[in-house]
């Protein structure tokens, strides 16, 4: 029997709706979800804890509780970025530890744990504080393709991370790029020589997943990710249903319900509309990925730095430029957060027409070292161009870092009221104390009092958002946030 984890709570609206689902609209079809039967359900992790306090003015803490009252009976999953925990630099041990401990005790029951580089020493404190609550513990091995990625590599991995403790593996492949035969070597590689069930994790990007699946699952696979049809295809996952009837009646037959799957699509495409804002012509499937390697998440992202910069005619031309970046900078894995880094550094290199001439923090630091240990080495010329004559650092990056944790606490207990409150300052100061003040105004807000405070307060940030030149549907979904905020304010409220 084949087990099967859905994305629907998490990367299938990431990859499809710019992870803006809110809480509201999972609830109601979570029982169901819960009768399923799914190995795991991903609900949370990734973008979606950044989402929640910047776009949605959500308390993603509290997403983890609404679904575990919710759904008692399945495994609730999120994606945890190593050292990275859900942002975009490194953080201290006791950061990455008491998350761990919190998301769990909120209801998190697997960690699925990676590092951008797969420098296995920025996983190893994740894992270890997963360990420790008694989480299950999910190591990921980041595939690509290039000159210095072999299947062999990726098996040597595997090992490694059984011998640091995983409870599984997963083969995570984030931009689509496993073809079957490299699915079925990998998988039957990891089978032969880790005694640990193996997790299949691809999008359709490419359209080969559902393929590779069907041969990763012959080689030994024991779990595969989906997404419910009505939010699958493109950059997100392969149907659920669609795996489910191909593998009914034979020995992997999964014995999930295709009638309550049915029900559970026919909810995510009427929720789906209310999003149609954030659906994007770069989330269809698309086969130049398996020439530029980008994800389609990256895909938009490039798209939307080009049109403010007024280069969006220049499109091609950065696509072309990514796998050069990617090169030089020592071939790593384009996934948050080096995706963005290479991303943005090759939209540089295009719009001034010199490469390397200006870098970003980001790219800079990558090449002090200041990520972890690239895949290949970047050259002596390369790291001249970007740092100079400064000498990168060798030792795993968060060694480096003091414990912030208390340091943090101090500096916002104006607005913190939790620990959980003091990590998502942690991992996004301004967005996190912005999202405090307009919490306490919203509280004030529905006991009748202060309410043309709380109106002048997002009109004061929909000015900030102007002109910081933010895009239009950042605008669009603060829009509709307020829309839909009135409703729950008691009496109804008021509407701008």
């Amino acid at each position: 029997m084949v087990k099967v984890t859905d994305t629907i709570l998490r990367d299938a609206h990431q990859s499809l709706l710019a992870t803006r689902m809110r809480t509201e609209d999972m609830l109601p079809i979570a029982p169901l979800l819960d009768e399923i039967g799914y190995w795991s359900v991903e609900m949370w992790g990734g973008a979606t804890f950044d989402s929640c306090l910047r776009f949605l003015k959500e308390d993603p803490w509290e997403r983890i509780s609404k679904l575990r009252k919710a759904m008692p009976h399945t495994h609730m999953q999120m994606l945890l970025r190593g050292q990275n925990i859900v942002g975009y630099r490194h953080y201290s041990d006791d950061i990455v530890e008491k998350f761990v401990e919190r998301a769990h005790a909120r209801g998190i029951d697997v960690f699925r744990i990676f590092d951008a580089l797969n420098d296995v020493r920025n996983m190893e404190t994740g894992m270890r504080a997963a360990k420790r609550v008694g989480a299950t513990v999910e190591a990921s091995i980041s595939y690509t393709i290039s000159p210095v990625h072999t299947i062999e590599g990726f098996v040597k991995m595997g090992k490694k991370l059984e011998e640091m403790g995983t409870n599984t593996i997963c083969i995570k492949d984030m931009a689509g790029l496993i073809s079957p035969q490299a699915a079925y070597d990998l998988v039957r590689g990891l089978k032969e020589e880790t005694s640990l069930p193996v997790h299949v994790h691809s999008h359709m990007t490419s359209g080969m997943a559902l393929t590779a699946y069907l041969k990763a699952i012959e080689a030994g696979a024991d779990i595969v990710d989906t997404a419910i049809s009505s939010l699958s295809m493109g950059t997100s996952q392969p149907p659920t249903e669609s795996l489910v009837a191909m593998l009914k009646g034979t020995e992997y037959d999964t014995g999930l319900d295709l009638k309550k799957l049915a029900e559970i699509s026919d909810f995510f495409n009427k929720v789906r509309k209310k999003y149609h804002d954030f659906e994007s012509e770069h989330t269809a499937i698309d086969t130049d990925v398996l020439i530029f390697q980008i994800p389609g998440g990256m895909m938009s992202n490039l798209a939307t730095q080009l049109k403010e910069a007024k280069q969006d005619h220049k499109i091609h031309e950065v696509l072309e430029e990514v796998p050069r970046v990617r090169a030089d900078l020592g071939y790593v894995p384009l996934v948050t957060p080096t995706s963005q880094i290479v991303g943005t550094q090759a939209t540089l290199n295009v719009i001034t027409g010199q490469r390397y001439k200006s870098c970003t923090n980001e790219t800079k630091n990558l090449v002090r070292g200041m990520y972890g240990k690239t895949p290949a080495p970047i050259s002596a010329e390369i790291r001249r161009k970007i740092i100079g004559d400064e000498k990168p650092i060798t030792v795993r990056p968060a060694d480096l870092l003091q414990p912030e944790f208390e340091r943090m606490a101090k500096e916002c207990k104006q607005y913190a009221r939790s620990d959980e409150d003091v990590l998502s300052y942690a991992l996004f100061p301004q967005v996190a104390q912005d999202y405090f003040r307009e919490r306490e105004m919203m509280e004030k807000g529905a006991n009748g009092r202060d309410l043309a405070a709380i109106a002048a307060l997002f009109v004061s940030l929909a000015e900030k958002r102007s002109k910081a030149k933010k895009a239009a549907s950042t605008e669009q979904v603060d829009l509709w946030m307020l829309a839909s905020r009135r409703e729950s304010m008691n009496g109804g409220g008021w509407i701008l």
